[in-house]
Parts: structure tokens; C-alpha cells; sequence
């Protein structure tokens, strides 16, 4: 009895799947629902994955949540103290080129808070003849381009140290007329044409026009620009003396195309061929159009960064001599200044800082 109870019992085990570990049906049954785990959870991953995607790339390409447009980077702040520095009786005298004539004027005005100020009164020259006063002692500072060779040699003959300061960022620009197709060189071009080695326009993507390249005297801001950043160890061209403009305003007279010719190319600072000269003469600035350099556009951006490739800057330049504490160090130090920095962007050049 006992013997067939437990021969029953055994095989009541046998019988029942959940009993036994090894059957084979149990066996594929466990399997197949490990797989459907498997592929649901790998699916709920995907649509996860997918889903993250879409929304960030419509957070992308509606520029909004965390990809959202960044404030620009701010320039230094407009907001500065006031409080005269100097009288009009101890400011020191200073003269200045041709482009930097309204940033010495904004000094002034804010440095001595007296607004209305004759500049005709102050005797403002050019980039040479300021050279030439400071290193005859006639003036205290000048606000200018960097010396040229000739006006480094002639400061040491009268045993004078020029001491030569970046006050403002700048850029030296290329233009032509806005009816010329071309809007872009590179540096090698611009080196080749002035060098006369490429003479046409069709060889820089552009009519079939004989290229007149003008440049500057000698010793002007412009042309100690040209030959230091941009011809370096090349040679310049000689150009006729119908070539060689004297004024600054004149050049870009010329380029803009009275009486319609689009076939000429000439130079200047940035801050002269735009700010400058809108003021002058809107409607011929407005057919003036500057050549971008390596693809490189010239605006106060790319100037301030660097990656225009011809930035420079105006620069103070004092007798190093000027000792610790002396008007002219003072002035110098407060246009370097936080407020003199903010000075100068109001008067809309670019700060160095």
C-alpha cells in the first residue's frame, strides 16, 4: 500500500511541468518570455533614444530651452565716472592723425568736461607732422598709426625714445567701387597687384578691366600701414605720381567711382572708410564697398578678434622720457583706462580690451 501511494505521488510530480526544471516545453516557455523582456525593454530604449533626439533637435532649431541664443559678449561698459581730470589750462598738448582726430576730441571733452571745444582751435595735423612735433618737442602725446622707418630714424638723431602704446584696435581695409563684382582677395593678390604682377581684374575673378591700384605718400599713416602689414618683406610697386593720392578722403573719392569707372582699388583704415567718412559723405561711402581678406569681412567683430588678418591698431605715442606722475603719463594711463576705454567705444572706434 505504502510502496503504491509513493509510486503514485512520484509520478504526480512527474506530470506537473512546474515540477520539473528540465522539461523541455518549461524550458522554451521561460526562454520565449525572457526574449519578450528582452525586446520590450530594447524597444522602450529606443523610442527613449529617438524621443531624446527630436526633442533636442527641435530645441536646436528653434533656438530654444538650453539652445537658446547666448547674449553677445558685452563691451566694456558705456558707464564711467565723469569727474574732470584735468582744466583746459594743464591738459597736455596733444596732436593726432587725420582718423584719430575725434578720438582725441572725445578724450578731452570727457577727461576736461568742457564739451564745446574748437577743435580748429587745437591745430590737429597728420600722422607725419604729428611725428615731427612730438619729437620736437612741441606737443606732449600724440594719438597716431605706428612710425614709420623714416620717423623712427629721425626720432634717434634727436635722441629721442618713442614710447608707443595700443589705445584702439583697427583694421587697414581694401575697397573698390560697388559695380566691381569682385568682394573678396587674398593676401597673395593683394601683394600680386600691388607688386604688378596681377594687373587685370579677370585674373581675380572679375571684368576684363585693367586694375589702378592707388596708394599713399609716404610717411602718411596709410601707405606706413600698407608696407609694415600688409607688403612685409615684398616689394611696392612705384607708382606714377597720378597713382599717389595725398589725402585720405581722396582715395576713396576716387575708388567710389566718379564718372562711373569700377576698375580701381586703393586702401585705409577701417574706421575712416566707414564711421568716419559716412559723416563726411554718405553717398559716396555708400558706393564704396570693402574687399573681404581670405574670405575674411572687416567689422568691428572680426577686427577685435583678430581673425581679419590686417589688424592694427592707433596707438599713443609719448617721449618715453616723461617722467612717473606727469601730466602726460597721467593722461596716458586714464585714456587706457576702464573709462577711457568705454570713452572711446562711444565714439564708436574698437577698444583694445
Amino acid at each position: 500500500m505504502n510502496e503504491d501511494k509513493q509510486s503514485r505521488v512520484e509520478s504526480t510530480i512527474k506530470d506537473d511541468p512546474m515540477s520539473n526544471d528540465n522539461d523541455p516545453k518549461r524550458a522554451l516557455s521561460l526562454s520565449s518570455t525572457h526574449s519578450k523582456i528582452k525586446i520590450t525593454t530594447l524597444i522602450i530604449i529606443i523610442v527613449v533614444i529617438i524621443m531624446s533626439l527630436c526633442v533636442l533637435a527641435f530645441s536646436y532649431f528653434t533656438k530654444s530651452w538650453w539652445f537658446a541664443e547666448q547674449p553677445p559678449e558685452q563691451p566694456p561698459t558705456a558707464q564711467h565716472d565723469n569727474t574732470p581730470i584735468f582744466s583746459l589750462e594743464n591738459y597736455p598738448k596733444v596732436d593726432a592723425s587725420t582718423v584719430t582726430h575725434p578720438l582725441a576730441m572725445a578724450f578731452m571733452r570727457n577727461f576736461t568736461g568742457v564739451q564745446d571745444i574748437d577743435q580748429d582751435s587745437l591745430g590737429f595735423t597728420v600722422t607725419d607732422d604729428a611725428y615731427t612735433r612730438l619729437i620736437n618737442g612741441e606737443v606732449d602725446l600724440i594719438l597716431v598709426t605706428s612710425p614709420s622707418d623714416d620717423e623712427l630714424a629721425r626720432a634717434k638723431k634727436a635722441n629721442i625714445e618713442l614710447e608707443v602704446i595700443p589705445v584702439v584696435n583697427e583694421g587697414f581695409v581694401f575697397f573698390v567701387n560697388q559695380q566691381n563684382p569682385v568682394d573678396n582677395l587674398s593676401i597673395e593678390q593683394i601683394q600680386d597687384i600691388y607688386q604688378g604682377k596681377i594687373t587685370n581684374w579677370n585674373q581675380v575673378g572679375g571684368a576684363d578691366l585693367a586694375i589702378q591700384a592707388y596708394q599713399r605718400p609716404i610717411n602718411s599713416g596709410s601707405q606706413t600701414g600698407m608696407l609694415d602689414l600688409v607688403m612685409k618683406d615684398k616689394k611696392l610697386m612705384n607708382a606714377p605720381t597720378e597713382k599717389i593720392i595725398e589725402t585720405m578722403s581722396s582715395i576713396i573719392n576716387i575708388v567710389a567711382g566718379y564718372g562711373g569707372q569700377n576698375d580701381a582699388i586703393g586702401y585705409s583704415y577701417y574706421y575712416y572708410a566707414t564711421t568716419m567718412y559716412e559723416g563726411i559723405d554718405a553717398s559716396i561711402a555708400n558706393n564704396t564697398k570693402l574687399l573681404k581678406i581670405n574670405g575674411i569681412a572687416p567689422n568691428v567683430e572680426s577686427i577685435k578678434s583678430g581673425t581679419y588678418p590686417f589688424r592694427t591698431a592707433y596707438y599713443i605715442v609719448i617721449n618715453k622720457a616723461a617722467p612717473a606722475g606727469s601730466p602726460t603719463r597721467k593722461l596716458a594711463e586714464a585714456m587706457l583706462s576702464d573709462r577711457g576705454q568705454a570713452i572711446a567705444l562711444e565714439a564708436q572706434y574698437v577698444p583694445v580690451r
